[in-house]
């Protein structure tokens, strides 16, 4: 990232350009490292990149069908809405991972994250079917849970 920063900075293909920002990033990568996120040769695994674009089409999937869903409650003449707070357990542990899950769920129509304490997600759901909150933990977080723990742990 900061060789291509280098380049898009510099806009300059000579092949002194390139061996001054090849030196530069890795200088720079060498020294601010253990200040990543997430571990610097984690990002060179490939299967990481394929997870994250399993993970968008997964989300993308699941939007338009909570759209629809809405809609429906929203258009039906008795308006079905039931609303409750699911108490979910996480199994994340990086916090990245986390605020990734929690704006997901938020950003999907009909639910929205209210709280995280500790290991624990609160929900908000438009409608639920029974009142164990354990028939909701899957189908709320469990599908993208899994998806990230193989991007980021």
């Amino acid at each position: 990232m900061c060789f291509g920063t280098w380049l898009l900075l510099t806009n300059i293909l000579y092949m002194q350009n390139l061996i001054a920002g090849a030196v530069v990033s890795l200088i720079t990568t060498l020294i601010f490292s253990k200040y990543f996120q997430i571990d610097a040769r984690k990002l060179a695994q490939p299967k990481r990149y394929f997870w994250l674009i399993v993970y968008i089409i997964y989300f993308i999937w699941e939007c338009i069908k909570a759209n629809l869903d809405v809609a429906y409650r929203v258009l039906h003449p008795s308006m079905p809405v039931r609303p409750g707070i699911v108490k979910i357990k996480l199994t994340l542990k990086r916090a990245l991972a986390r605020t990734i899950l929690t704006s997901s769920i938020t950003m999907t129509p009909g639910t929205i994250t209210v709280d995280i304490i500790e290991d624990t997600l609160y929900v908000h759901c438009i409608y639920l079917e029974d009142t164990n909150p354990d028939n909701y933990t899957y189908d709320i977080s469990g599908k993208f849970e899994k998806i990230l723990t193989k991007i980021f742990e």
